[in-house]
């Protein structure tokens, strides 16, 4: 390959000032996500109120059905995916790899999501900005009677969540702790004893 060839590298080596610029922008976008990491609460706060605003923006104009369905199936996928353990029980043999544990004397093990809670936010807030992006163009308005999608959102969602609600109880897990449990038991009295 000759000097200039590799994509984002001008005639002489030196990456493209185009490059440069987007490189850049993506060192600042990720730097204000490490940031935002903590918050949580105000980062699902913003992804709610920017849900709220792509409500109203659908409800005035009317419009834009099909794009806001798809949206609903995203979100969808991405909350079964932050439900649902990153190994799935149900593919392992009981001899292999870790298992959760179902009886209540067994070693506590975290639950482990297939989906992280931050890039679920992510993940969630990126389709609401893309799809209130598609909300200004006539080409995403596609004419349909909006009541069929909302009834067959509603049926897709009660089955699915049924579906996971399901797996879970086969499985005993939970989606959600908080921590390694403790037990409170004699307390050390600050004694020693000589052997």
């Amino acid at each position: 390959m000759s000097e200039g060839d590799s994509v984002g590298e001008s005639i002489h080596g030196k990456p493209s000032v185009v490059a440069a610029f987007f490189t850049r922008i993506g060192q600042i976008y990720q730097s204000w996500l490490d940031k935002s990491t903590p918050f949580y609460a105000v980062r699902w706060a913003a992804t709610l109120l920017l849900t709220a605003v792509y409500m109203i923006r659908v409800y005035i104009l009317q419009g834009w059905y099909i794009v806001t369905y798809a949206l609903g199936i995203y979100h969808l996928n991405l909350f079964i995916a932050f439900l649902s353990p990153k190994v799935d029980p149900s593919l392992l043999d009981e001899d292999e790899g870790p298992a959760l544990p179902t009886k209540q004397n067994e070693e506590f093990r975290p639950f482990i999501r297939r989906l992280p809670e931050f890039k679920f936010w992510h993940s969630a807030t990126k389709g609401i900005i893309i799809a209130m992006i598609c909300t200004f163009f006539d080409a995403f308005n596609v004419p349909v009677f909006w009541p069929i999608l909302v009834m067959y959102f509603i049926m897709l969602f009660c089955i699915t969540m049924k579906r996971q609600i399901k797996h879970m109880i086969k499985y005993r897990y939970l989606p959600f702790t908080h921590g390694k449990r403790t037990y409170k038991g004699k307390e050390d009295t600050g004694k020693t004893f000589a052997s």
